[in-house]
């Protein structure tokens, strides 16, 4: 039977690391198997009454792993998840309007556009490769959108 976890839980980011990772890749990261990593992700305690927890290394090695194949590393997400989840119980108004969290997405995501578009412009400070500068502006206005999306949800989450 397949074990629904929560979405702001560590054992959710270890279900993501599983479908990420190879046997091969998860055993070079932390010299241990994806069975290891299925015991963590179980939400219940096993047979023994015993409730496996990652070691945070581990946890670590195996974000780097996924960063590596091209993914967000999930263990990150899922701690920041936690933490943001708990910010949001003192701001609960703003999470209860999807649409205005919507539209300041779109306002977010037009922001990340222009940032890309002139730092990417020949005519532009670095010519057609990025200067410090600019990767800054794109990467600040990344991190919003991806605070937006977090917020968002969030809020799909607790109405749920």
């Amino acid at each position: 039977m397949v074990k629904i976890r929560k979405l702001a839980s560590l054992e959710k980011g270890l279900e993501e690391i599983t479908r990420i990772l190879t046997e091969e890749e998860i055993k070079k990261a932390i010299n241990k198997g994806s069975s290891y990593i299925r015991k963590c992700s179980d939400p219940d305690p096993d047979s023994d009454g015993i409730k496996r927890n990652i070691d945070h290394v581990d946890s670590i090695a195996l974000d780097k792993a996924c960063v590596k194949k091209g993914f967000a590393p999930p263990l990150l997400t899922s701690h920041q998840y936690i933490l943001d989840q708990q910010k949001s119980e003192l701001n609960s108004d703003e999470l209860n309007d999807v649409s205005r969290m919507l539209v300041k997405f779109s306002i977010l995501e037009g922001d990340l556009n222009k940032f890309i578009i002139d730092a990417t412009d020949p005519l532009g400070p670095g010519g057609e490769k990025m200067t410090q500068i600019e990767k800054k502006k794109i990467f600040d206005s990344i991190k919003k959108i991806e605070d937006k999306i977090l917020k968002i949800k969030l809020s799909i989450d607790k109405s749920s």
